[in-house]
């Protein structure tokens, strides 16, 4: 396929479906659908079998959004059952966080690669360093906001997530503990809110991608890969239950501590890729 040997396709199988145990398991842990993992692992995939770079990063976002759906239904049903999850949040973001990713799925019919890795280093690198070094004081108010600024919110997050290629599960998290959500709160509930956006990111980029085509490697439909998705969505699904697992059982600042270790060697990531 592509020229590329037989072998060579067999470990990067291998290598996605290591991706995919990886990224179901720091989804149930963190809430997350793991896009941080899986667009690094499917950028290197798509570089080595020749997908132009004007379009591979947001293959590789589309991709990622359509793999975590799964991954991120199952996490939000395991959460639930444990009572964790804050159902108002969900449904009060819901809707906004629908109309950034369609904003967000414009601009990958448009926009640069460059500018969805800056978006994903900058992003993943503030949430790092919030995770890592805030305080418990730190606080926008003691409660949720009511009105507008909810709204506000939910456009954010899903703006993030169609960018990123991921759930929304940081930029949720962030918001709700800064306003004096527990972690196991807010990783539960970003969950909930991670299925809406990755439902539509994976709509929107499809239809983002339509008109580059002929740039993208065969058994896409626009800017999403059906061989990455089948090769990785499985094994991510499964696993995630095991992630939910580590969440009630790790005590809270150690959940916060590994939370922005992740975000923050992805940010890196992606940083040393615009080198």
């Amino acid at each position: 396929m592509l020229g590329v040997p037989i072998n060579e396709l067999l470990w990067l199988a291998l290598t996605i479906i290591i991706g995919g145990v990886i990224t179901g398991i720091l989804a149930g842990l963190f809430g997350i659908g793991g896009g941080a993992i899986i667009v690094p692992v499917l950028y290197e995939v798509f570089r080595v079998i020749g997908v132009p770079d004007e379009v591979r990063m947001q293959l590789c976002i589309g991709t990622s959004l359509a793999i975590i759906v799964p991954t991120t239904i199952r996490s939000y049903y395991a959460h639930r059952a444990k009572g964790a999850v804050l159902p108002n949040v969900v449904w009060q973001w819901a809707v906004p966080a629908v109309i950034g990713v369609a904003v967000g799925s414009l601009a990958a019919a448009l926009a640069p690669a460059s500018v969805f890795k800056l978006a994903f280093a900058a992003i993943a690198g503030f949430l790092a360093a919030k995770m890592l070094f805030a305080r418990e004081s730190w606080r926008l108010g003691d409660d949720l906001p009511s009105g507008p600024l909810m709204h506000v919110y939910g456009f954010i997050v899903g703006l993030c997530s169609a960018m990123m290629g991921v759930s929304g599960g940081s930029i949720s998290s962030l918001i709700l503990t800064l306003y004096g959500k527990n972690i196991l709160a807010a990783v539960a509930t970003s969950a909930g809110v991670g299925v809406p956006i990755t439902i539509a990111g994976t709509i929107g980029y499809m239809l983002a991608g339509w008109r580059h085509q002929a740039l993208l490697p065969p058994f896409s439909l626009g800017f999403v890969s059906l061989i990455g998705f089948a090769l990785m969505a499985p094994v991510s699904s499964y696993t995630s239950s095991y992630g939910v697992r580590l969440a009630h059982w790790l005590p809270k600042r150690k959940l916060e501590i590994a939370f922005g270790i992740f975000l923050l060697l992805a940010s890196l990531r992606f940083v040393v890729s615009l080198l």
